[in-house]
C-alpha cells in the first residue's frame, strides 16, 4: 500500500515504479517496454552530461534521479517477467567492483593508476570469456556514437600492438586518407567517397587518442564554436540591413573573418 512521505528512498522508488505498470496503474507507464523507452534513457544520460558540463549540482541531482528512473523501471519490467529483479541488478554489480578491484577487496598490490586500468582490462576479459583481441573490439557497443566508438576500438587495438609509433605516424595516416578521398572525389565515385570519408574520420580518432584528446568531445566543442560564430555573423550582417540568404560566400566569409575575431 503506497504512502505519502516526507522524505523517500530507492524501496519506494521501486515500489512507485510497481504502482505505476499495475493493473490499476498509469496507462502509459503500463504499456511501456524496453524498447519503446529506449531513447528515453539515451536522453535521460546525456542531460546528466550536461548537467556535469554546466556544473550545476542543482541539476545533476535531478537528472541523476531520471537516470535511476530508468534503471529501475527496466528492473521492473524483468521483474514482471521473472527474468530477475533490481536487487539482483545490485548484486551483480557489487560483485563486478569486487572482482575488478583485486587490490582494495584481496592482495593484489598495485602501482598507479595505470596498473589499476591495466588489472581492470585482464579481469574483464577474463570474466566475459574473452580469449581473443578482435573479441575486445567487438564488444565495444555498436549503439555508441560514431567518434566515441572509433577511439574506443583504436585504443583496444593499441592494447594488441596494432598502433602507431607516434602522433606523427597517425597525422601521415590521416593524410593519407585524406589523398585517397580527394582521388575518389575526382572519380565522382559515391561508393568511393563515402568508404575513404569514413576512413579520414576513424583516421582522426587515431590522431585524437595518441594527443590524449576526446574526439567526441572537441567535435562537440567545435560545434558549439561554429554556431556562436554563425550567431556572431548572422547579427553583423542583420545590423547592416541585409538578408544573410542573398549574400554570396565571398561577403559572408568576410562577416566570418570578423566574427572570429569575437571568438
Amino acid at each position: 500500500m503506497f504512502s505519502f512521505k516526507d522524505h523517500y528512498d530507492i524501496d519506494d522508488l521501486i515500489g512507485i515504479v510497481r504502482v505505476l505498470r499495475s493493473e490499476n496503474g498509469c496507462p502509459w507507464d503500463k504499456v511501456q517496454t524496453h524498447q519503446s523507452i529506449r531513447s528515453d534513457f539515451i536522453e535521460e544520460v546525456y542531460e546528466v552530461i550536461e548537467a556535469i558540463d554546466m556544473n550545476s549540482a542543482e541539476m545533476l541531482r535531478e537528472e541523476l534521479g531520471d537516470v535511476l528512473l530508468q534503471v529501475v523501471f527496466h528492473a521492473q519490467i524483468k521483474t514482471e517477467e521473472n527474468v530477475f529483479s533490481f536487487s539482483d541488478v545490485c548484486n551483480d554489480i557489487c560483485q563486478k567492483l569486487i572482482i575488478r578491484h583485486p587490490h582494495v577487496f584481496g592482495e593484489v598490490k598495485v602501482d598507479g593508476c595505470d596498473q589499476v586500468l591495466t588489472n581492470w582490462e585482464q579481469i574483464k576479459q577474463q570474466t566475459k570469456g574473452q580469449t581473443t583481441f578482435t573479441e575486445t573490439l567487438e564488444s565495444v557497443p555498436k549503439t555508441f556514437p560514431s567518434l566515441m566508438r572509433a577511439q574506443k576500438v583504436g585504443k583496444r587495438a593499441a592494447k594488441a600492438g596494432m598502433d602507431f609509433a607516434d602522433v606523427k605516424d597517425a597525422l601521415e595516416r590521416l593524410k593519407s586518407e585524406i589523398a585517397e578521398l580527394e582521388a575518389a572525389i575526382a572519380e565522382n565515385s559515391p561508393e568511393k567517397i563515402a568508404d575513404e570519408l569514413g576512413d579520414v574520420l576513424f583516421s582522426c580518432t587515431n590522431v585524437a587518442r595518441k594527443t590524449g584528446v576526446d574526439s567526441e568531445t572537441v567535435l562537440n566543442e567545435s560545434t558549439e564554436k561554429f554556431i556562436r560564430r554563425f550567431a556572431k555573423t548572422e547579427e553583423m550582417v542583420r545590423l547592416e540591413e541585409k538578408d544573410m540568404s542573398s549574400l554570396g560566400i565571398d561577403e559572408l566569409d568576410r562577416y566570418w573573418e570578423q566574427a572570429k575575431a569575437h571568438n
